[in-house]
């Protein structure tokens, strides 16, 4: 999910304004994309990519973009995730943890031409670090300004301010920006009018066109990293309704969908010509609520809520999932299986309410969820339910993406309600914990609004530490401490669930950001 405050890239129909131009997107898929010896997969998806600034953008539509368009000195494989060779092809760790040395490919090559090195990895370290927006958040307080250097051409030094156990997990969502390119194109927003909508990037695919609303275009880069599928191109379209994605993909219009509900699944079940993944990763699906501003900024409030709601019902609209235990995902490094959470007890319930600032309810709340995505849509018909128990009204509200981000910008425009997917991008509790209740992420979607000092200062700790043990302590004390202030109604973690042709080979799942789909292995037979 990602950064947007702009309308995106132009928007003109690609076959003229009659309106006309969808047309030849319901042809049969492999008369469209295979006319003229070309292989474009067509991957359907609910989320628009409003910003192609590998800086900036977050979530899986621009992950899916940035993977494909950029490299990164490292990219993960498997399950679990391992770090492999990107731009660079080997690396040195120091024996405190505090010192890596990365030597760069010297084939790396721009998709202008111009070699890749250790100034433009550099530079873009930098750059991510004084924009602190997108993934910057990863290596905040670990690398500083003067932490990154160029030891040669081929050489790029990183020395860290603290060990951090994750390091190599978050560096594939670093991506290297050509410095000549960005630093041609400043203007006064470091590059980022630029970036937003122009690509100076190395990776296996460029951005062909993008339409907002309705697909985005890659083709396939002749460049420097050998080997791959056979896909000419790739096409994220946008189709807002998850039972529409799940027709296309059974009639084979398309080859990818990735926001099947389980009931998509199971339809979908010996269809001829599709593949079926429901595999575990670490996923949280939790409503967020307005710590901050309005009603929710009463803690007794949210207590009486969180004690309200009916988890069983909010499991079985999920399908194939478990309920969370806390705001870690179960497995996880540090995750306390035994912690002590809320679930249905209108006793308490209603005990909470009496103390709230609305003892007897008779307000009207409102949630915003992703516009087209049925299981958001149904989580926010069980949160009405339970909060008519306690006399408590909830307006649900579609909304486009990218309006969402906006409204996460301050807490007077953020919902009282806000359901948010987590996709861990690296296999550690740090993660989610950063991502989802740091108080620097305020203003984005990840956490908008919530914050408490001590809970802040458990997160630094947790990340800065190399020690296991320790670590599982620090996380333990921090979910507690979480639980205690309820920002949130911990839902589900549901097993991630793809839906593919037979026809695309080369398919791994690795349960980081599997829905952001990489697409330089991939073939169509």
């Amino acid at each position: 999910m990602h950064h947007s405050d702009n309308p995106q890239v132009n928007r003109r129909q690609w076959l003229g304004a009659s309106g006309a131009g969808l047309a030849s997107l319901v042809l049969p898929l492999d008369a469209f994309a295979q006319q003229g010896g070309r292989r474009v997969l067509v991957i359907a998806a609910t989320q628009d990519i409003p910003n192609f600034d590998p800086h900036i953008a977050t979530g899986y539509s621009a992950s899916f973009l940035l993977r494909n368009v950029y490299d990164a000195l490292v990219r993960v494989e498997g399950s679990p995730p391992k770090p492999v060779p990107e731009l660079a092809q080997s690396w040195t760790v120091s024996g405190d943890g505090k010192t890596y040395t990365f030597k760069l490919n010297p084939a790396a090559r721009f998709h202008n031409g111009k070699p890749l090195t250790a100034d433009d990895v550099v530079y873009s370290f930098k750059r991510a670090l004084r924009l602190n927006k997108g993934n910057a958040w990863m290596i905040q307080g670990v690398v500083g300004q003067d932490s990154v250097t160029a030891v040669d051409a081929g050489t790029v030094r990183f020395n860290l301010l603290k060990p951090f156990a994750a390091f190599m997990h978050v560096l594939p969502w670093i991506w290297v920006v050509s410095k000549a390119d960005v630093e041609a194109n400043l203007g006064s927003d470091d590059g980022q009018t630029y970036l937003r909508t122009q690509t100076a990037a190395s990776g296996g695919f460029k951005v062909r066109r993008a339409e907002a609303g309705n697909l985005y275009e890659l083709d396939r880069v002749d460049g420097w990293q050998k080997g791959g599928g056979n896909l000419t191109g790739v096409i994220w379209r946008i189709v807002r309704e998850t039972a529409s994605q799940r027709l296309l993909i059974q009639r084979g219009e398309v080859h990818i969908a990735v926001d099947l509900t389980s009931e998509d699944m199971d339809a979908l079940k010996d269809k001829p010509g599709v593949v079926r993944i429901i595999e575990p990763e670490y996923r949280t699906f939790s409503i967020k609520m307005n710590t901050r501003h309005g009603p929710m900024a009463d803690l007794d409030l949210r207590k009486a809520v969180s004690y309200a709601v009916n988890y069983k019902g909010i499991l079985d609209a999920a399908g194939y999932a478990d309920l969370m235990v806390g705001p870690l995902p179960n497995g996880i490094l540090g995750h306390n299986p035994q912690l002590a959470v809320y679930r249905t007890d209108m006793a308490k319930a209603k005990e909470h309410l009496a103390k709230s600032k609305s003892p007897n309810g008779g307000i009207k709340l409102t949630m915003a969820y992703v516009s087209g995505l049925e299981q958001q849509r149904r989580f926010g018909l069980v949160l009405l339910d339970s909060l008519k128990q306690l006399n408590i009204q909830l307006d649900i509200k579609p909304m486009l993406w990218p309006d969402m981000v906006a409204a996460c910008a301050k807490p007077e425009t953020f919902p009282d309600f806000f359901p948010v997917y987590q996709t861990a991008n690296y296999g550690d509790p740090d993660n989610v914990a950063f991502a989802a209740y740091h108080s620097s992420r305020n203003g984005n979607w990840q956490n908008a609004v919530y914050a408490n000092p001590e809970v802040d200062v458990l997160i630094e700790r947790g990340r800065a530490e190399s020690d296991s043990a320790k670590r599982v302590a620090i996380y333990r004390d921090m979910q507690q401490k979480v639980v205690a202030d309820a920002p949130d109604i911990f839902g589900v973690l549901e097993k991630r669930k793809l839906a593919l042709r037979d026809n695309v080979k080369g398919f791994q799942f690795a349960p980081v950001a599997s829905n952001a789909i990489e697409c330089f292995g991939l073939s169509l037979t």
